[in-house]
């Protein structure tokens, strides 16, 4: 695996659970800190979704472009 050398300080404890879970999954601390730090952005589309699912259905069904429109004129226009 290339890439760049990255020195962090963790607590004794965190590194030696880190290192057993890498070796019970054959893989290294350097190679789960990558993924950890590779699906940040990944988590962060997930917790947009889950918000806008959690939106859906707030509107009743009937809602369409004209309400929208109309909204946004009774809004910012009057």
């Amino acid at each position: 695996m290339a890439g760049k050398r990255l020195t962090l300080r963790v607590d004794d404890d965190v590194l030696r659970r880190a290192r057993a879970y890498a070796e019970q999954h054959q893989t290294t601390v350097s190679q789960l800190v990558g993924i950890f730090l590779a699906g940040l952005d990944r988590n962060q589309r997930q917790d947009r979704i889950a918000a806008v699912q959690r939106l859906a259905g707030i509107l009743p069904a009937s809602t369409d472009e004209a309400d929208y429109y109309r909204h946004l004129e009774s809004r910012y226009l009057a």
